[in-house]
């Protein structure tokens, strides 16, 4: 894993407003934190959770115990699939891949009205947390919104990615957070500041602004990006500097993709290839038959014929 030297966060813009809630205690009764993934949602969210709790309650320890998630004042709600990954302790980027079980059930929902209903312990108020608030279902959206609309000591905040799959009245129930995406100039600064250059093991084959352009604007993403570039086997990146023009050589190489890599690390090395061949060659034609095999990767049909065939096709241009 690759660690950050010091706390980070990631949207000053967002930890200004928020500290003034905190300074003239304005707490509203719920927040959306909206916002592409790995730009501090989770992260903000936790440190808020820690300054309430600082403020109204003497007791020590609480940035370990939020940190820990044992505060009897403190639920968080996780969609199946973390949970699932966290019991069979699947890496943090599997985690981000798997889409078997990513739902919030009624059930979950229904906790919150138990934990709510139970007197305060350590604080005068208690919060909830919702982590990818978009992945409710429909009866676990309908039960938080009765929620939402009856009186109680809660604080609520969600998580999204995807606003537009929340219900339009949790929404105005809320008070929206919005977390901007970064320049790449920014992140570049950013990461210069807070993490140390000697854990990366990007090489000429794959620059590191190359990466940085990839994250689209998420911090969070580009950490993903590259520890997946650096777990990927030298033995398939030394082979994918130029388009493969060998069809015995084509085999071989989709043979080891299919073999050694996970699909989530496939798809990852599309998008890595991409980059390596555009600059390389500036063929558009190869990017967007690229783009085709993310998608049949993501279907999980025959990911080793998928890979065969579209290096053919690749092979088969005037390059």
């Amino acid at each position: 894993m690759i660690e950050v030297k010091k706390k980070l966060f990631f949207n000053e813009e967002v930890n200004t407003y928020l500290k003034s809630i905190i300074r003239n205690k304005s707490f509203a009764n719920g927040y959306i934190f909206n916002g592409a993934e790995g730009v501090g949602k989770q992260q903000t969210a936790l440190q808020f959770i820690k300054e309430i709790f600082k403020q109204s309650s003497p007791v020590g320890n609480i940035e370990e115990r939020i940190t820990n998630n044992n505060h009897p004042d403190f639920l968080i709600i996780e969609p199946n699939s973390i949970l699932e990954s966290k019991r069979s302790k699947s890496s943090d980027l599997e985690k981000t891949t798997k889409s078997g079980s990513e739902i919030i059930k009624i059930a979950q929902i229904r906790n919150i009205k138990t934990f709510l209903g139970q007197k305060s312990i350590n604080s005068d108020k208690k919060i909830v947390l919702i982590i990818d608030a978009h992945l409710l279902n429909e009866a676990a959206s309908n039960c938080l919104l009765k929620i939402l609309e009856e009186p109680n000591n809660g604080i609520f905040i969600l998580l999204t990615s995807k606003l537009n799959l929340l219900l339009d009245t949790i929404i105005s129930r809320c008070q929206l957070v919005r977390f901007r995406s970064f320049s790449s100039k920014q992140i570049n600064s950013l990461f210069k500041d807070y993490l140390d250059p000697s854990q990366f093991n990007i090489n000429t084959k794959l620059k590191f602004e190359d990466v940085i352009n990839s994250a689209n604007g998420s911090p969070g993403q580009l950490l993903k990006n590259i520890e997946i570039w650096n777990e990927l086997p030298s033995e398939i990146t030394n082979k994918l500097i130029f388009p493969i023009k060998n069809s015995l050589e084509i085999l071989e190489v989709s043979k080891l993709i299919y073999e050694k890599l996970e699909i989530y690390q496939q798809i990852c090395l599309v998008n890595f290839i991409q980059i390596i061949w555009w600059r390389n060659t500036k063929n558009i034609d190869l990017v967007k038959k690229l783009e085709n095999l993310k998608f049949y990767l993501r279907t999980n049909i025959q990911p080793r014929l998928a890979w065969e065939i579209t290096f053919l096709k690749i092979s088969m241009e005037d390059i």
